[in-house]
């Protein structure tokens, strides 16, 4: 266990420390006026407290990427404890808080126009396109992972096939998304997350409990191999970051904070809504990581199993901690994670799209126009998916990749506005730049990619982050005179 607390005083303490230090450079003002005041429209610009703001955020971001990715991630060993909250601490938590601030002194700009704005038309063009690309499937992953969790877990039916269970309960969720999609933001997501925070509150506080009850034996760093201890021979960079994506940072986040920057009130409560909650989410993965590795460690699962089948695993983990009704409880609490960062994606997706081609989100034919549109290619995919041998093996390494490589692109845009407002831009490049070598390294070598050989990956990725840094960086001290940064 001394690694895994370790890991939670680095979190924690970590957290709070450069939490503040965020807080200092980005100097919030509670005399501005926020989007969520000066533009209210009743539909995505609404004034809401902050703890909403702050549980809404939570499950925006809170897919069963912090679950899923963590259960898998626990393959590398224990240097899992530590990696997740040093990079939620310096990479992911800096993300959504960045972005978010930005956006709030932008008019609540979504992430493509911040792209336009701070690094020009031609990134713009291409990032939302692949943000649009990266949104679709987003939202078809958390249709199918809690529409087949729920058949499984709760009704006992079969997940192998399209069956007509699963097409109802699929139906189910895609019924709730387009009424989420559809109404004013105060309507549903206001008003029944949190409730839906509780429950994922308390699952996961139940789980970390359950470790030290039932004394599940954790291996300690000294006792693994660091960088070689996966079973199936992963290369550790850029594996692990892929694998574990958003229980360290993630690039759809970033949708996500900027979507809730137009309902904040006071930018004084950007660090509780958007960094804090970085914090929660890899507290969350780490519980799930321990609770995996333990499972495996009493002979209970076997790395195949965490492999393969990451939902069994969450069901088995929640039965074994928290007995039949706690542990229904604690799957529906993932279930939940899923559902509510798929409707905010599509959400997201109804505003880009619509802001893109410049039609009025505020007309409710317009965004039903939108949404139905946006929903039909889903349904497509998910077809597609459900239905091929592949499909969702496939559907989920391109999501993965594409949600690592979004955080590039943030992470330019916060590195220009930061060196054009003096900041210390160095805490935005640096993982800015490690992301890109752990993308580039990745599909370089991938059979989904290039298929070259590891050197040969390691090397062109080296070029690649050197050159990220070049470019970003003078893009950002080129365009300090531009009235258009703010």
């Amino acid at each position: 266990m001394i690694t895994f607390l370790t890991g939670l005083v680095i979190l924690i303490v970590g957290g709070a420390i450069y939490g503040a230090f965020c807080e200092r450079v980005m100097k919030p003002r509670s005399s501005t006026q926020t989007p969520a005041i000066k533009l209210r429209d009743g539909v995505d610009f609404v004034p809401m407290d902050k703890w909403r703001n702050t549980l809404i955020e939570l499950l925006n971001i809170a897919g069963t990427g912090p679950v899923f990715g963590p259960i898998q991630g626990i393959l590398f060993g224990p240097i899992a404890f530590i990696t997740i909250p040093i990079g939620c601490v310096i990479s992911g938590a800096v993300h959504d808080y960045m972005v978010a601030m930005i956006s709030m002194r932008n008019n609540g700009e979504q992430t493509p126009f911040l792209m336009r704005r701070f690094l020009g038309d031609k990134v713009y063009a291409f990032y939302n396109i692949f943000v649009c690309l990266l949104l679709l499937l987003l939202g078809t992953v958390f249709i199918y992972t809690p529409g087949d969790l729920f058949v499984s877990k709760f009704i006992g039916g079969d997940i192998s096939t399209l069956t007509t269970t699963v097409a109802i309960v699929y139906a189910v969720i895609f019924a709730y998304y387009l009424a989420a999609t559809l109404f004013p933001i105060d309507k549903i997501i206001g008003r029944v997350y949190p409730i839906f925070g509780a429950i994922l509150l308390l699952s996961a506080v139940g789980i970390f409990l359950g470790l030290f009850i039932k004394g599940y034996p954790l291996t300690e760093i000294w006792e693994a191999n660091l960088f070689t201890a996966h079973p199936f021979g992963e290369h550790f960079i850029p594996m692990f970051f892929v694998t574990v994506t958003c229980g360290v940072a993630s690039g759809f986040h970033a949708t996500q904070a900027t979507l809730i920057s137009r309902t904040v009130t006071n930018e004084q409560h950007g660090r509780l809504v958007f960094y804090n909650t970085m914090i929660a989410e890899g507290f969350i993965a780490m519980t799930w990581s321990a609770a995996a590795m333990g499972l495996v460690n009493l002979g209970l699962a076997t790395n195949e199993n965490l492999l393969k089948i990451p939902a069994v695993i969450v069901g088995n983990i929640a039965g074994e901690m928290l007995g039949s009704v706690g542990g229904l409880v604690a799957v529906l609490g993932v279930i939940i994670l899923a559902i509510t960062s798929g409707d905010t994606a599509l959400r997201s997706l109804r505003i880009i799209v619509g802001e893109a081609l410049q039609i009025d989100n505020r007309k409710k034919s317009n965004t039903l126009f939108l949404s139905l549109i946006i929903f039909a290619v889903v349904a497509v995919i998910l077809y597609y998916a459900k239905t091929d041998a592949s499909g969702f093996s496939i559907l989920w390494r391109y999501f993965s990749w594409a949600n690592e490589t979004i955080i590039t692109f943030v992470f330019a845009m916060i590195t220009v506005y930061m060196i054009k407002n003096n900041m210390p831009y160095l805490m935005a490049i640096i993982p800015g730049t490690f992301y890109m070598y752990v993308i580039s390294s990745y599909i370089l070598h991938a059979p989904i990619g290039f298929g070259f050989g590891w050197t040969l990956s390691y090397i062109l990725a080296a070029i690649c982050a050197a050159l990220y840094v070049m470019s970003v960086v003078k893009f950002g001290k080129g365009s300090i005179s531009s009235k258009n940064l703010r």
